[in-house]
């Protein structure tokens, strides 16, 4: 069972990138639980989501300590890392996140995230790159495969944007290159 935070400040799309993590996963045929947390403020208040992907049946949400970190700013980094396992992954947009004293028993994929969404053209899509790095980091699934679920996810939405696809190739091999 893997124990996954997503977090970031509100407009980051911190909670879309868990709700294509969970449907993705889904469609794969894990189990997953997600669950949101954000403030009242919304955009630029704290934001993150907690999900749990299993091959069995989940039958708590919660968890206290956390296998994969999605940090998309410092303050996330600040408020989860003590609660990432020993041998776990943090992934930082090190875009947003500068100088920052990372544990030595953990793995930490650094991915400018921002700045590659913006380079791109696609400035919200900042939460994808981030997503992609996590895939490539963790290999929790083929990066293909998952970039698929990632074109049905929002194609069945009617949003169609091949540059989300873009942004995650570019977070995955980013995370792989490390």
């Amino acid at each position: 069972m893997l124990s996954v935070t997503c977090a970031g400040f509100g407009g980051q799309g911190v909670l879309t990138a868990g709700l294509l993590l969970a449907n993705v996963s889904m469609v794969y045929g894990k189990k997953i639980t997600w669950v949101p947390s954000y403030g009242s403020e919304m955009r630029g208040g704290t934001a993150s989501c907690h999900l749990r992907i299993g091959d069995s049946e989940i039958l708590n949400p919660f968890f206290s300590s956390i296998d994969t970190l999605i940090a998309m700013n410092e303050e996330s980094v600040d408020s989860f890392q003590e609660k990432v396992v020993t041998g776990g992954v943090i992934i930082a947009n090190s875009t947003l996140v500068k100088n920052k004293t990372f544990r030595d028993d953990i793995r930490v994929a650094e991915v400018a995230a921002t700045a590659i969404s913006a380079e791109l053209d696609n400035p919200r899509g900042a939460n994808i790159v981030m997503l992609g790095a996590a895939i490539g980091a963790t290999g929790l699934f083929p990066v293909e495969d998952f970039a698929d679920g990632i074109d049905a996810y929002f194609g069945k939405k009617g949003r169609n944007n091949p540059l989300n696809r873009e942004c995650f190739m570019r977070g995955a091999q980013a995370a792989l290159d490390l």
